[in-house]
C-alpha cells in the first residue's frame, strides 16, 4: 500500500472517517481536526450504532459535509465526494468480524468493502476491551483484513487494552494521530 499523504494542490484529498458504535466515537472530532490540520477534506460517516454517540449537525458544521449513517436512495445524488484515503476509527468487533466476512448490511460496511476492490488506503483502529478481543472470529478478522492490504493498528502497543466496563476511563488517552501517522507512512505497514 503505497501512502498517502495530501497534496497542496487546488484539490485537497477526501478522508473518510468511518465511527461505530463506541464511547470512544463521542470524541472522534478530535481525529477530524487533526485531520484537517494536516491538509485533509473529512468526510464522516457513522454505523448506525456509531450515530448514537457523535453529535452529527456538529461534526457536519466541522467538515463542511453531512455525516451519513445509511444508503441513499438510488434516485439520490452523492453527497460526499469520492473517499482517497479511509480510517475506520473507532472500529468495533461487530464491524470488523462483519467487514473481513464481506458483510455490507450499513454504508459503512458497504463502503469500506467497496474501497478495498478499489485500492483505496484503508487504516483500521479497533476499540475493544480485553475479553472481546481475544475471541477467535475477531483475531482471524483483523489478520484476515491485514493479509487484504489493510493497516490494522491494534494491541498493547498501540493502545492498551482495557477491562469489560472501563473503557469510558481511557478515552482522554486515546491516540488519534495514529491512525493519520499510519495513512502517511511509506508503505502503511500494518501491526
Amino acid at each position: 500500500m503505497n501512502a498517502v499523504v495530501p497534496p497542496a494542490r487546488d484539490r485537497r484529498q477526501v478522508l473518510y472517517v468511518i465511527v461505530c458504535g463506541s464511547p470512544l466515537a463521542g470524541r472522534v472530532g478530535h481525529l477530524v481536526k487533526l485531520a484537517q490540520r494536516d491538509g485533509w477534506d473529512v468526510c464522516l460517516v457513522a454505523t448506525p450504532d456509531g450515530a448514537k454517540f457523535v453529535d452529527a449537525p456538529a461534526l457536519a458544521r466541522l467538515t463542511g459535509h453531512p455525516v451519513r449513517t445509511s444508503y441513499k436512495q438510488p434516485q439520490d445524488p452523492d453527497v460526499l465526494p469520492p473517499a482517497d484515503a479511509m480510517v475506520v476509527c473507532p472500529a468495533t468487533v461487530n464491524t470488523v468480524n462483519k467487514w473481513a466476512a464481506g458483510i455490507t448490511d450499513t454504508l459503512a460496511l458497504g463502503l469500506l468493502v467497496e474501497a478495498q476492490g478499489l485500492g483505496v488506503p484503508i487504516v483500521a483502529v479497533p476499540f475493544t476491551n480485553n475479553a472481546m478481543a481475544t475471541h477467535p472470529a475477531f483475531r482471524a478478522a483483523l489478520d484476515r483484513l491485514r493479509e487484504w492490504g489493510v493497516t490494522v493498528l491494534f494491541g498493547d502497543d498501540v493502545y492498551p487494552l482495557h477491562a469489560p466496563g472501563t473503557g469510558e476511563r481511557y478515552l482522554h488517552t486515546f491516540p488519534w494521530q495514529l491512525a493519520l501517522d499510519a495513512l502517511s507512512a511509506p508503505a502503511c505497514p500494518a501491526r
